[in-house]
């Protein structure tokens, strides 16, 4: 495996093909992060091409289906300066496709006795942002949500600010906008190659060659391939999760849930439902290791069964399931995101959310833009550049409990 930002010796000399079409910027992979990315470019007057190799709105990547969540707990103060921002975008968003897209249900982080992730973690995060939160015990959790019964000693995190967005409604939202603004959006289409001579970048796909100023690769689990012809590997891992939808014996007493994420290992997550009178859950990293290109989209009822008894304990009256689908989650070994140019190939910036990163998938758009066009933004992605032990370290251990 080659390290990030190492280039192999035996990199083969870029081609510049004959007859390639000219465009400002290129942008591989059309999901979320992809899709947002296009928007901001093409609304700030570039000319871009996004391409994707499904068909629009497919089902093989993570951003399709009904919700994510959006939420200011997180592990650093760092993450919750970016949640801040998350919000505003979303808003922009909302104003500019006309569209409702945050729906605020209020997030409940419970963390059990003898937890894996720390609180005092999320509590010092949230207090260094200034961000208003309740501390709540297994008391007070039951008086106000008595649906919930947590084990004694539970300490429960309650930020008012909790939502829930739509995956595949929201990346749409966004290709119309980019299409609007001028994009051309084109499916069912692979990137082949991308080289750098320096001068512009020649991105390959299907019969065609683009010829741009930079590109912004948003590829999720194919993102090593898109990379491949700079001689740049990130290390990646794939899983394949699956998300369930229980049906409540009273759904009426589920419509006030909080958006919930419960603490530990195994990690488990939920939230009611869009427009069905439903719960979606979770287990965050529970799947197995998989190829994203020969991999099934059959449910697994080993799976269903952990996850539906989890359930029972937690939410009793959560209901039988409803039905099963996969997900798939693209993991860096520390899981942070990748949000940065390709070392050598400033004009190649890669966009990866690391199975967490779609509540902040306008912000990541708005980043990814201003990073391929300038090299700059004011976000803070001091920490999610290809420098770092969790890409450079080969002896790295994996953790993807935040």
């Amino acid at each position: 495996m080659t390290e990030p930002g190492r280039q192999r010796a035996e990199t083969a000399t870029p081609r510049t093909p004959e007859g390639s079409v000219e465009v400002d910027y290129v942008v591989a992979g059309l999901g979320a992060l992809g899709s947002g990315a296009a928007w901001q470019l093409a609304t700030r007057g570039h000319s871009v091409v996004g391409l994707e190799q499904f068909e629009l709105g497919h089902s093989r990547g993570a951003s399709h289906d009904t919700s994510r969540i959006l939420r200011h707990s997180y592990h650093t103060p760092a993450y919750v300066r970016l949640t801040q921002e998350a919000y505003d975008d979303w808003a922009r968003l909302e104003a500019e496709s006309g569209e409702t897209l945050v729906t605020v249900a209020g997030g409940l982080d419970l963390f059990p006795p003898d937890c894996a992730i720390s609180p005092d973690d999320y509590v010092g995060s949230l207090r260094a942002c200034g961000i208003a939160f309740e501390e709540l015990d297994v008391g007070e959790i039951r008086q106000r949500w008595p649906q919930f019964h947590p084990p004694a000693g539970t300490l429960g995190l309650y930020q008012e600010r909790g939502a829930i967005v739509p995956a595949a409604r929201g990346t749409a939202a966004m290709q119309r906008l980019a299409a609007e603004a001028g994009a051309t959006l084109v499916g069912s289409t692979s990137v082949t190659r991308v080289t750098d001579h320096g001068s512009h970048v020649v991105v390959e796909a299907g019969d065609t060659a683009y010829t741009c100023r930079g590109v912004v690769v948003a590829a999720d689990a194919w993102t090593n391939q898109v990379l491949a012809g700079l001689g740049v590997e990130i290390p990646l891992t794939v899983t394949l999760e699956q998300p369930t939808y229980f049906q409540p014996a009273d759904p009426a007493a589920y419509e006030d849930l909080p958006i919930w994420i419960w603490m530990d290992e195994p990690s488990y997550y939920g939230f009611p439902c869009y427009g069905e009178p439903t719960v979606k859950a979770a287990q965050d990293c529970g799947g197995p290791t998989v190829d994203p290109d020969d991999r099934t989209s059959e449910p697994d009822p080993e799976m269903r069964d952990r996850l539906a008894a989890f359930m029972g304990s937690l939410l009793p009256g959560s209901g039988d399931v409803v039905r099963s689908l996969r997900c798939q989650y693209t993991l860096t070994p520390d899981r942070d995101f990748v949000l940065a140019p390709v070392p050598g190939h400033g004009s190649v910036v890669v966009g990866l959310g690391s199975a967490h990163g779609f509540k902040f998938a306008p912000t990541f758009g708005r980043v990814l833009a201003d990073l391929v066009t300038t090299g700059e933004t004011t976000s803070d992605v001091s920490g999610f550049g290809f420098d770092r032990p969790g890409l450079t370290d080969p002896a790295y251990e994996a953790n993807w409990m935040v």
